[in-house]
């Protein structure tokens, strides 16, 4: 398989995982946003850590951490993720799941505009009419929200800002959010030593709490890691086209799982977004299928 159609692959297992994740979150509802975070950084450290060792890829870690560059590059792109992070699960236990949906609606546009921005990617006609639909789509959803939607925005600033950096990184993806989550680390376990009744009791009361603590580092790391694959090898403008599965699956939750109101207009926006990305998609293979065959060598 290329790397391309396995980026492809990545950011659809990546999309889909964020898609469900509300439900995971909701689960947890036992802890705040803070801790959640905090021990989801944690448990995904482990899990890394663990590769690395298994890999024996100890002094390449170390290495990476003395290379100031690296450094600065992966300790940014962890700070975008974990504000983002944080925002969504606060948005996802106060009974915001369709407005933190809104937030990774938007996200794609962001990455289109960057990816034309830092790493001048074009789109033809077709696709940019995809886009112009699209973005009705979701300016539908702005009145549904009833006030300016300031968790959709952040969200959709901080997570394509992290594309740009992730896509930017001397690392490969599983390699870069080892160093990223090592950096951030600190401040994790900072938070949970400040707290640690809350974490103990997470930990040792009923076993299913204790599950769910530890399963955040599976549930956070499998979908980065897919993602950081795919960002470094495939388009901004494909990877934002495709992030829409994620907040659809996610309106469909919040809609018909948690009772969140969804009204004709919301459903109006539905249409509109998936029309936009049957257009996308379809100029896309219209074009790899009229690229003409290299010629081949006479005998």
């Amino acid at each position: 398989m290329d790397r391309q159609h396995s980026g492809l692959l990545a950011a659809l297992g990546a999309f889909t995982l964020w898609g469900v994740l509300p439900i995971y979150w909701k689960l947890i509802d036992f802890l705040p946003p803070p801790s959640i975070v905090a021990q989801r950084s944690v448990w995904s450290l482990l899990i890394l850590l663990l590769i690395v060792l298994a890999r024996r890829e100890g002094r390449e870690l170390l290495g990476h951490l003395r290379n100031r560059r690296i450094v600065a590059s992966l300790l940014l792109s962890g700070a975008l993720l974990v504000s983002n992070w944080l925002l969504y699960v606060w948005a996802t236990l106060n009974g915001r799941i369709i407005e933190g949906a809104l937030g990774y609606y938007l996200n794609p546009f962001f990455n289109m505009l960057f990816g034309a921005l830092w790493f001048g990617e074009r789109h033809r006609p077709l696709q940019l009419v995809a886009i112009a639909i699209a973005l009705g789509g979701v300016a539908l959803q702005v009145p549904a929200v009833g006030h300016f939607p300031w968790i959709a925005l952040l969200l959709a600033v901080t997570f394509s800002l992290y594309a740009v950096v992730k896509k930017r990184a001397p690392l490969e993806s599983r390699t870069g959010l080892t160093v990223e989550t090592l950096l951030l680390s600190p401040v994790a376990l900072l938070w949970l030593g400040f707290h640690p009744t809350e974490s103990l009791q997470a930990l040792t009361g009923h076993p299913l709490h204790a599950a769910l603590v530890i399963g955040t580092g599976i549930a956070t790391t499998l979908p980065l890691l897919c993602f950081g694959h795919a960002a470094r090898n495939i388009r901004l403008s494909t990877l934002g086209i495709m992030q829409f599965l994620g907040p659809t699956l996610q309106f469909l939750i919040g809609w018909k799982l948690y009772g969140e109101p969804m009204t004709t207009i919301r459903l109006l926006s539905f249409a509109l977004i998936w029309l936009a990305i049957g257009l996308y998609a379809s100029q896309s293979l219209l074009a790899k299928t009229n690229k003409p065959e290299p010629e081949k060598a006479g005998l």
